[in-house]
C-alpha cells in the first residue's frame, strides 16, 4: 500500500481537524474602492459609460455584497463617472443594506412593475442617454433582453455589450489580499487530501468519502463544506467529471479525487491521483507522465508569455510520450487549467488560443490530466500564481505514486 493510503477511520482523522481559517483577514473596504476605482478607468478608457453588475462574484468583486442570481433582478449600476446605485426589489432593500460593503443609494422596484425599466431610468438620472453600457457577462439572457426592449421603448441610443474588458480586466489579476485567502483554502483542502486518503478501505463507497470530506472542510473552517466534489474509483477515474453510476472501491483501484472549499469566497480546487493497493507498471508510467506534463505546463508559463504557452508546453510533452495528438485520448481531452479566484473558473485559460499575456498575480489551476477510457485516469491538479519573477505553487505537486503526499519525501 502506498503511503498515507488507508489505515485509520473518519472518526479518528476529523478529531485531528482544528479551524484554519481564524486569522483570516477578509477584502478591506478600501481595495472595494480600489477596485471600483480601476473599473471606471477602464470604462473611460473604452468609453463605456456605465456598468451593470448583476448579482453574483462580479458585484461581489466590486462591492463586497454577496446576492445571489435569480429571476428577480438584484444588481448594480455603475457609470464611468460617479457613484454606484444599486438595484433590487423593494421588499429586499433592507435585507440587501446589510450585506453591502460599498453602501450606496438602492433603486428599487415593485413586484408589478418592470425591474428593466428602472434600470434605464435610472441610467437617465445619471444622465446617460446615450454610449455604451457594459452588462455584467452572466447576467441571464432575459434580463440582458429585457433592459435593450426597456432603452428601444424611450428611445435612447443605447448600445449594449459584455463586461469581460471590464470584469476580467479588475479581476484577474489577483492582489497580494486574494492571494493570501486563495492560499489558505488551498492549504485547507490539501489537509483534506491527506486526511481522506487515511481513511480509504476496500468497500468504501463514493459517497461516504464526499461525506467526509464536506465534513473534513466544516472543521477547518469553511462554513459551507464543500464547494465541490468528485470522487472517482477503477476505470471511473478516466472521466474527467464523473460517471452515473459510481463504484464501490476495490484492491488495487486508481483513485481519484478533486475538490474544494472556500475562504471568505476565494476558490481552492485540487486533485489527487493515486492507487489503493499495488499501482501497476501502466499505471506507474501514466502516473510519471502526468506529473511531468504538470511540470511542463508551470515550467512554460513565465511572465510576457501568452497563457496558452503553459497548454502546449504541456501537451507536447505528451505528444512526444504517445498521446494524443490534440485532445485525442488516450491523452489529454481539455485544457491544461483555468484562472481561479471568486468563481472556481474564472479568467483567463491555459488553452491554445488564449493569447492573454501572464502578468504577475494571475491565479491558475495546472491539471493536464491523462485519460485512457476503459482503464484509469489520472489527474494531477494544484494551483499556481504569476510573480514578477515566474510562477509559484499555492499547492506542492503530488510526490510521487508511491508516496504522494510526500510523507517521506
Amino acid at each position: 500500500m502506498s503511503i498515507g493510503i488507508g489505515g485509520s477511520t473518519a472518526e479518528i482523522e476529523l478529531s485531528k481537524l482544528t479551524d484554519m481559517t481564524t486569522d483570516v483577514t477578509p477584502i478591506e473596504l478600501g481595495e472595494y474602492q480600489q477596485r471600483i476605482a480601476q473599473a471606471q478607468q477602464l470604462m473611460r478608457e473604452q468609453n463605456i459609460s456605465a456598468l451593470y453588475l448583476n448579482a453574483g462574484t462580479n458585484l461581489t468583486y466590486f462591492t463586497g455584497t454577496t446576492w445571489y442570481a435569480s429571476e428577480r433582478l438584484v444588481g448594480a449600476i455603475l457609470p464611468a463617472e460617479g457613484e454606484l446605485v444599486y438595484i433590487a426589489p423593494w421588499f429586499e432593500v433592507s435585507t440587501l443594506s446589510g450585506f453591502m460593503v460599498i453602501k450606496s443609494e438602492v433603486a428599487s422596484w415593485h413586484e408589478h412593475e418592470s425591474p428593466y425599466e428602472l434600470v434605464i431610468a435610472t441610467l437617465q438620472k445619471m444622465n446617460i442617454g446615450q454610449g455604451t453600457i457594459a452588462v455584467d457577462e452572466s447576467t441571464a439572457f432575459f434580463a440582458v433582453d429585457g433592459m435593450i426592449n426597456a432603452a428601444k421603448a424611450q428611445n435612447m441610443a443605447l448600445n449594449f455589450t459584455s463586461s469581460k474588458a471590464i470584469t476580467a480586466g479588475c479581476r484577474m489579476v489577483k492582489s497580494a489580499s486574494e492571494i493570501a485567502l486563495l492560499q489558505r483554502a488551498k492549504d485547507m483542502t490539501m489537509v483534506v487530501h491527506r486526511a481522506v486518503a487515511k481513511i480509504l478501505t476496500v468497500g468504501i463507497t463514493t459517497a461516504e468519502v464526499t461525506a467526509f470530506i464536506n465534513q473534513a472542510h466544516i472543521k477547518l473552517g469553511a462554513p459551507k463544506g464543500s464547494s465541490f466534489c468528485i470522487v472517482l474509483f477503477g476505470q471511473n477515474t478516466a472521466y474527467p467529471h464523473g460517471v452515473k453510476e459510481p463504484k464501490t472501491l476495490e484492491t488495487n483501484d486508481m483513485v481519484l479525487i478533486d475538490t474544494g472549499c472556500l475562504v471568505q469566497g476565494y476558490n481552492s480546487d485540487i486533485t489527487r491521483s493515486y492507487v489503493f493497493g499495488e499501482a501497476t507498471e501502466k499505471q506507474r508510467a501514466v502516473w510519471l507522465h502526468e506529473k511531468r506534463a504538470q511540470a511542463a505546463g508551470f515550467e512554460a508559463a513565465q511572465i510576457g508569455l501568452p497563457c496558452e504557452a503553459a497548454d502546449i508546453g504541456a501537451r507536447s510533452y505528451l505528444e512526444a510520450q504517445g498521446y494524443g495528438p490534440g485532445y485525442q485520448v488516450p491523452g489529454l481531452p481539455h485544457r491544461t487549467g483555468h484562472g481561479v479566484g471568486l468563481d472556481i473558473h474564472e479568467w483567463p485559460y491555459l488553452v491554445r488560443g488564449d493569447k492573454t499575456i501572464l502578468a504577475a498575480g494571475m491565479c491558475f489551476s495546472n491539471e493536464p490530466m491523462l485519460c485512457l477510457y476503459g482503464e484509469f485516469g489520472v489527474r494531477l491538479e494544484d494551483h499556481f500564481y504569476m510573480t514578477e519573477s515566474g510562477p509559484k505553487w499555492f499547492s506542492e505537486p503530488a510526490h510521487s505514486i508511491d508516496d504522494p503526499f510526500g510523507y517521506e519525501a
